[in-house]
């Protein structure tokens, strides 16, 4: 997939090696991989491009996808016996949450529900038209039980486009960025991309992952290409994601 005389360069040339600490491949528990063999077929793909090290993360989200430990990891332990059967023994697949700041977030938190990122870091997302009311005492529970909390995907919060200071605003607060790699294309529309090149421009984005649901995704990632000037911009962040999470 090397393309030495293009100006472009395909992202997917850059991520041999890289862990993904942000999708949805365990199978039939959000709206990622309906079944085993889906979630097989999904881990083959990223596999050609050198991605063999995952943290898988399905939403936990109150009224759509109540997920809980005991769903996630029995998920996840009907993946890794798949994998074996299918002599997939390079695979390294671990399981996390995509965790929504919705009325029953605060709850988990304190019944110790929730499901972090290497112990210490948790993954959390909003609603992309508008901010949840508790958004800020989310944030300050979640550090009080000593989690760094990671806002998925900021680019995409369509409410934040025009109040653009609230980015920075959340990083003050001690908030991580982790930046969808789908985002550097018109994937999600037309301004999401611009987003997310002037938050990597400012030197906001800590960590890059592919939310991958579905195969049509990830083909379109493996489609994606960057200029050299991205792809000197981007580096960093991969290498941050390898080193943070590995």
């Amino acid at each position: 997939m090397f393309h030495f005389f293009n100006k472009k360069k395909f992202l997917v040339d850059y991520l041999d090696g890289f862990i993904d600490v942000h999708n949805h491949i365990l199978p039939g528990i959000d709206d990622g991989a309906k079944t085993v063999d889906e979630s097989i077929a999904l881990i083959k793909a990223f596999s050609e491009f050198g991605v063999t090290h995952f943290i898988a993360t399905p939403h936990i989200m109150s009224n759509y996808y109540p997920n809980t430990r005991e769903t996630i990891r029995a998920s996840l332990t009907q993946l890794k016996s798949a994998l074996l059967k299918n002599g997939l023994k390079d695979i390294s697949i671990d399981a996390s949450a995509e965790h929504m700041i919705d009325d029953n977030f605060e709850h988990l938190l304190d019944s110790e529900g929730v499901m972090p990122l290497k112990k210490d870091y948790l993954l959390v997302e909003m609603s992309y038209l508008q901010p949840p009311i508790n958004f800020d005492d989310a944030i300050i529970k979640t550090a009080s039980k000593r989690f760094f909390p990671i806002l998925a995907h900021p680019e995409r919060y369509g409410f934040l486009h025009h109040r653009k200071k609230r980015y920075q605003e959340y990083k003050d607060n001690g908030i991580s960025f982790q930046m969808n790699l789908l985002s550097l294309s018109e994937y999600y529309g037309k301004e999401v991309p611009k987003v997310a090149q002037e938050l990597l421009e400012n030197g906001l984005i800590d960590y890059v992952a592919s939310d991958i649901h579905t195969m049509n995704q990830l083909e379109a990632l493996k489609k994606l290409t960057l200029s050299k000037k991205m792809v000197e911009q981007l580096l960093p962040i991969i290498n941050n994601t390898i080193q943070t999470f590995y």
